[in-house]
């Protein structure tokens, strides 16, 4: 089965950087780009239950035309959805990218976004989805649900698009963070680009061979890399060299049980995936 880049998008502020960020990474993966937008049962039918607060009399007009408003409301929701997707399409298009296809679904997100994962390559949702988009410092509600559960890269998205011209890799030296480096190392997404290997620490002759030996795989696939120690808490200093070093797009694994990787997964809402001011690509 081929694999795709799937362009997670709804009525958020996100949808148009979502889009961007899907066509850039579908053109250097040289993959198809799915557009895929989830219409839940909420956005379909959000009438309450009434039926206890109507008189006897009323009730039975009354639920038929509340049965109709929800009716109209799913035609809505779907019709607008289609729009969504076919104006997706056509930003795609004039960006020059043509291998769109697109899907409009029925259900949860998150279990949608599971059945896919056969067919994904990587997943593409901006930081905060349509029902959060003002609820600046957080996260979306679907964002941490659908990293625990799809095994696939995420990448997740700012409002606004901004072509990657330096990734920055956090790394704390575990075989989970290593196995992320040569999957890094080895794919076409950021071929070509500036990597800054930044590990959050103590500046010491052992952590020091650690990264240069690190770095070495990432000079043989061809990266220029800078290697970076900064000593204090993770999710202070890496958002520090990221703003100072004017980074594109940060990568760091998912899960792991470093001091580093415990913010970007954690059993509530991490501070590091909430305030980074950049993209994020998560690596599983």
């Amino acid at each position: 089965m081929t694999k795709k880049v799937i362009a997670c998008i709804d009525s958020s502020p996100y949808a148009e950087a979502v889009c961007d960020y899907a066509t850039w990474a579908a053109k250097r993966l040289n993959v198809t780009m799915s557009v895929l937008h989830v219409l839940s049962k909420a956005q379909q039918q959000d009438t309450s239950d009434l039926s206890g607060s109507i008189g006897l009399g009323a009730q039975e007009a009354l639920m038929e035309k509340l049965t109709q408003l929800d009716a109209e409301r799913g035609k809505l929701a779907l019709e607008r959805g289609r729009i969504m997707l076919d104006a997706a399409r056509a930003r795609a298009a004039a960006a020059g990218f043509e291998q769109v296809e697109e899907r409009l679904r029925h259900g949860d997100f998150v279990e949608t976004a599971i059945e896919l994962e056969e067919e994904t390559r990587l997943l593409v949702m901006g930081k905060r989805g349509a029902s959060s988009a003002d609820a600046h410092g957080r996260l979306g509600l679907q964002v941490e649900p659908l990293i625990r559960n799809v095994h696939k890269p995420v990448l997740l998205t700012q409002q606004k698009y901004k072509e990657p011209q330096q990734v920055m890799l956090a790394y704390d030296g575990s075989a989970t963070a290593l196995k992320g480096l040569e999957m890094l190392a080895g794919s076409p997404l950021v071929k070509g680009l500036p990597v800054h290997l930044v590990m959050a620490g103590a500046d010491v002759d052992a952590t020091r061979i650690q990264m240069e030996q690190a770095a070495s795989i990432l000079r043989k696939a061809g990266f220029s890399t800078t290697i970076a120690i900064v000593a204090g808490e993770p999710e202070t200093v890496l958002h520090q060299y990221q703003q100072q070093h004017d980074i594109d797009l940060m990568v760091m694994g998912a899960y792991g049980h470093s001091r580093i990787r415990q913010f970007i997964v954690g059993s509530t809402t991490t501070a590091m995936l909430s305030h980074a001011k950049c993209s994020l690509l998560i690596l599983r």
